[in-house]
């Protein structure tokens, strides 16, 4: 029998208030405008279209004489029903315990003729029953109007359709009345602060990207899959408009979701959509999480990110007016204090800036590598061309691009490392892009062969002595020993170099040949080079300490 007991149900659930159907445009400031459909103008403003078509409407009123048994979503109530409902299935995915990780059920976000939005449940017993498929138009008969839950909600409706022990889930082919593929739910900035560690529902998030994992986005931007694979997540920095800048953690199945869609694109996407975030006090400092059943979507994906990548397009001097040092906000420290955090064992991933000195080009290992055009993967040889050595990868024909991939010994007055200099970072250092340096090479080296190893360029070499601040990262690979090798992924101009000439002959020993032999096996190599320079880095400290007090005492 179907429950009569409807005043359950608020009247609010007639109105989604911040319910976002295929297309969305976000004002300045990052404050969300809500309709089903909208239309931006030349000034900004928004024209907003009613939330179904006259036509849509003429649909649902023939879906309406479908039967006494057809009911919208709008009318569930608590209890059982034996109504019928009919709807696309928008997404899925699986409820766990957050402790002990065992299986609770299968969550389903589910959207009916009417653009309502409504959120489904199969518990953990009855999981495998029934097929599912994202994206497919589905009829139901016989279930349970459970009420929702209170935490992590990701709709609007108080009611949810709960699989009950007689349910009959079957796939519509052909449906007559056309249903809305997606539909979604925006918070702003303003709103998610005030929302911030609730626990309450769980709003869509739609801005451009200022970094990943730390490094900036350009053309050129690479993903380090392995990494990101290890832990589990990755860390974006996103922003609405011109609206302050947040930090996006994607974790589990979002951050796969991310790098798949990342390096598909075949360039360095801009926009980013991640759907049900929670948001979060990190560090003091507002940061968003994608939750179980989050999605992503990237620049053309959807209607939202198409809007916010026309209006991206057009707003290139607002999108690029936050800096990358000021989003990261890297702490400066010495080389001794890098490594004495490294060795703590709170000690987590994160970036500082060193002021250090370039002692010389670790030449005994290749300064570049070649990278797949569309994902910078590395590029390998196959049998009749280049092939990307990511799986994931979809470009078939591989155009090789030369990029750095160098390593280069620095010190300061307390300690020596090894930093390995990757893309656009290499650029800073010598200004020049690595491609334009091997080209160079073969064109003044006519009849080499392809293979014919290049070695390390001038525009390298003439920056050793000089004094730069690098902003490195502090990997996990650091953190279990694994490498003493820091990545720099930013440099800052240089300063006047440092008076070397001044120092004693006999004080700078011969760097043995066995330093860094591969990319990929750095443990123990960094470690001989730097205690090779130790000598020499320590002695240069002191001398230079000694001829700065000089010049104090006779000033």
């Amino acid at each position: 029998m179907e429950s009569k007991d409807n005043s359950a149900v608020s009247s609010d659930q007639k109105t989604n208030e911040k319910t976002f159907a295929s297309s969305v445009t976000m004002k300045p400031h990052g404050k969300s405008t809500a309709a089903s459909a909208i239309a931006a103008k030349p000034n900004g403003k928004s024209v907003v279209s009613s939330d179904i078509p006259k036509k849509q409407k003429s649909a649902v009123a023939l879906s309406s004489a479908h039967g006494d048994r057809s009911m919208f979503f709008r009318d569930v109530s608590f209890g059982p029903h034996e109504a019928e409902l009919r709807f696309r299935l928008i997404h899925f995915w699986e409820a766990r315990n957050p402790n002990t990780k065992e299986l609770i059920g299968q969550e389903m976000l589910l959207i009916d003729e009417e653009g309502t939005v409504i959120q489904g449940f199969i518990t953990a017993g009855r999981v495998g029953m029934y097929k599912l498929t994202s994206g497919s138009i589905y009829k139901l008969s016989n279930f349970f109007g459970s009420r929702s839950k209170v935490q992590f909600r990701v709709a609007d409706h108080r009611a949810t359709i709960s699989f009950s022990w007689n349910s009959d889930l079957k796939v519509l082919e052909n449906h007559p009345v056309p249903i809305l593929e997606d539909r979604f739910r925006f918070h702003s900035y303003e709103e998610f602060q005030a929302n911030c560690d609730r626990r309450l529902d769980l709003y869509d998030y739609v801005g451009h990207m200022k970094l990943v994992n730390g490094q900036t986005i350009t053309d050129h931007t690479a993903l380090d899959e392995v990494d990101i694979a290890e832990r589990r997540h990755l860390c974006v920095h996103v922003q609405t408009h011109d609206g302050p800048v947040m930090k996006l953690y994607l974790w589990d199945n979002a951050a796969s979701e991310f790098c798949q869609k990342f390096i598909s694109y075949g360039r360095t996407p801009t926009v980013l959509l991640v759907t049900t975030v929670n948001p979060k006090h990190l560090g003091g400092t507002l940061a968003l999480a994608s939750m179980a059943s989050s999605r992503v979507f990237m620049d053309t994906d959807v209607q939202p990110t198409k809007d916010y990548l026309a209006w991206l397009s057009s707003n290139l001097d607002i999108a690029n007016k936050i800096t990358a040092e000021v989003v990261t906000k890297p702490e400066p420290v010495t080389l001794e204090e890098l490594y004495t955090y490294i060795k703590q064992e709170t000690a987590k991933v994160a970036w500082f800036e060193c002021t250090a000195t370039i002692d010389d080009i670790v030449q005994s290992s290749s300064w570049y590598y070649i990278s797949c055009g569309g994902c910078n993967s590395k590029a390998i040889k196959g049998p009749t061309s280049l092939i990307c050595n990511n799986k994931k990868c979809v470009k078939r024909e591989v155009t090789g691009v030369p990029q750095y991939l160098t390593k280069i010994a620095v010190y300061d007055k307390s300690e020596q490392a090894v930093f390995a200099i990757l893309g656009d970072a290499g650029k800073e250092l010598t200004g020049k892009h690595a491609s334009e340096l091997v080209a160079k090479y073969f064109e003044s080296n006519e009849g080499l062969g392809a293979d014919h190893p290049v070695p390390v360029p001038q525009a390298l070499l003439d920056t050793i002595g000089h004094t730069h601040k690098f902003i490195v990262k502090v990997s996990d690979h650091n953190l279990t020993g694994k490498t003493q090798t820091l990545t720099v992924t930013k440099i800052h101009p240089p300063e006047a170099p440092l008076a070397i000439a001044h120092l004693e002959e006999g004080t700078t020993p011969a760097v043995s040949d066995d330093v860094l032999k591969g990319v990929g096996d750095e443990s123990g190599s960094s470690t001989s080079f730097e205690h090779s320079a130790g000598d020499r880095v320590r002695k240069s400290s002191e001398s230079l300490e000694s001829l700065e007090s000089k010049r104090s005492k006779s000033g």
